[in-house]
This record gives structure tokens, sequence and C-alpha cells, in this order.
């Protein structure tokens, strides 16, 4: 009984973050279905009437063309991303070199540089590849930034393998190409979840870069398509709800899905610095 008592507070304090983390997607759904009137009249109160309206102007609209750019970005980009960062994080973790220590500090000055200072010179650069306003432009910038917190978040989890492992398979004459793949690669899906989903949240929702080097909208992703519903004096709130709203919902299913292995990962990450 007492050890309850003391976990209220905890509960308490859960519940409290629920309605401040919750409340604002409750809002956001239900503006979803108000017409423009009933939203400027109660934006905070439910849908006298639910109205599909919102939803039916988006399947008319360019949303799924800005929603599957967005996806090809999103999922090329933490694909590639993913690849390269357990690559190089194998040598950091399990090699010992007289520049090991240095690399990987290396990459942590790179998670302190502020991402939008490169807009001109990765700009500049777009336009010298030919790249610019196509599709192919954004996964280089996306790729590069988020490379070093994921080199650190696999780094840190290998590092917590038991070596064990490794000096077997090189008994059995394994080669460090196949002891990575075979091995320990499939021992980092916690680290593969961590990275997957806090690289895809924040390419999803990533609006600068795909603002500067994309101009036409056959090539926008879904931040620049909701400015569809912007008129020169008015904005269609609950039509921007609704985007939002679909937008949204790939990432709560896939954060639902690996939350486990998202929380596992950050933990085992923290345990060495």
């Amino acid at each position: 009984m007492l050890k309850k008592l003391r976990q209220i507070p905890l509960y308490m304090l859960a519940i409290i973050l629920l309605i401040f983390t919750g409340l604002p997607f409750l809002i956001m759904v239900s503006a979803s279905f108000k017409d423009q009137m009933e939203f400027m009249s109660s934006p905070w109160a439910i849908p006298e009437e639910f109205s599909f309206a919102n939803y039916k102007l988006l399947i008319e609209s360019d949303f799924f063309r800005f929603f599957f750019n967005s996806v090809l970005v999103s999922v090329i980009s933490v694909v590639v991303v993913i690849i390269l960062a357990a690559m190089a994080s194998y040598p950091l973790a399990r090699m010992k070199f007289k520049l090991n220590r240095p690399l990987f500090l290396l990459f942590l000055v790179g998670m302190m540089i502020p991402i939008h200072t490169t807009l001109i010179p990765i700009f500049l650069l777009t336009k010298n590849l030919g790249l610019y306003d196509t599709i192919w432009a954004l996964p280089g910038p996306y790729i590069a930034f988020a490379l070093p917190v994921s080199i650190v978040i696999f780094t840190q989890f290998l590092q917590d393998l038991p070596k064990e492992l490794e000096e077997s398979a090189k008994m059995d004459g394994c080669g460090h190409f196949r002891l990575f793949w075979r091995i320990l690669f499939p021992l980092l899906t916690p680290a593969v979840a961590t990275v997957a989903i806090y690289n895809f949240i924040q390419i999803w929702n990533e609006f600068v870069f795909a603002l500067v080097l994309t101009n036409s909208e056959g090539n926008a992703t879904l931040p620049l398509g909701l400015r569809e519903f912007y008129g020169q004096f008015s904005v269609n709130v609950p039509g921007i709800m609704a985007a939002l709203t679909l937008a949204s919902l790939p990432l709560l299913l896939v954060y639902l899905v690996a939350q486990e292995k998202i929380v596992k990962g950050i933990a085992a990450g923290s345990v060495k610095g």
C-alpha cells in the first residue's frame, strides 16, 4: 500500500504531461471536422456536426503528391543514414587506432553546427550539380546533417555489445564485413529504430531546405504543400488541421510500433559517454 501511495505523484505527473501533449492533437483533429465559420466561432469546442469537406478538399488537391514526395525523400534519406552511420560506427566502437577519439569528437562537433548557416553554400552546390528544383536535391543535405547524431547513437550502442561475440566470429574465420552485417548489425535493432524514427521525424517536418532547394509545386514536400491553404486575405485553418492530421498519422503509427525499441536504444546509448 505504501509503495502505491508513493507512486501517486508519478501518476499525477504522467496525467498532466498527457494533457499537455495530447490536448493539442485532439484540438487539431476536432478542428479538421469543422468549417471555417464554426471554427472561428468556437475553436476549442467539439464539432456540432462532423464534416468531411476538408478531407474531400485534400483529395481533390495535390496533397497526396506532396505526401508521396515527403515519403520518398524521408525513406531514401533514413535508409542511407542507417547504412552509412552503422558502417562508420563500427571502426569507432570496435577498432583501436590513433584517430579513433578525434574522429568521434569531430562527429560530436558536427552535431553543434547550426544547419541553416549552410543554406547558401548548399544552394550553390545544388545549382552547380544541376539538382536545383528536383526532388533529388533534398536527400543530400538531410543525410549529411543526420549522420553525426546517428553515428554517435550507433557507436555508443556498439560499445555495449559483448566482445565475446566478435572474438568467436573471428575464430571461425569471419572477416570485418561479414562480422558486422551478419553478427553485430542484427543486434542493433533498438539503435536502428531510434535512428530511423528520430531522423524520419526531423526530415518529414523540415521546411527551410525544401523551400530553398525546390521551386515548383511538383517537387514540393508536405510542409511546403500546406501553403495551398493560405489565401491572400484569409487562411483555411480547418483545412490545414485536416492536412496536419493526415500528415501526423504515419509518424504516430510507426512510433507506436517501435516505441519499445526506441526507448531501449536511447537507454543503451546513454550508458557510456
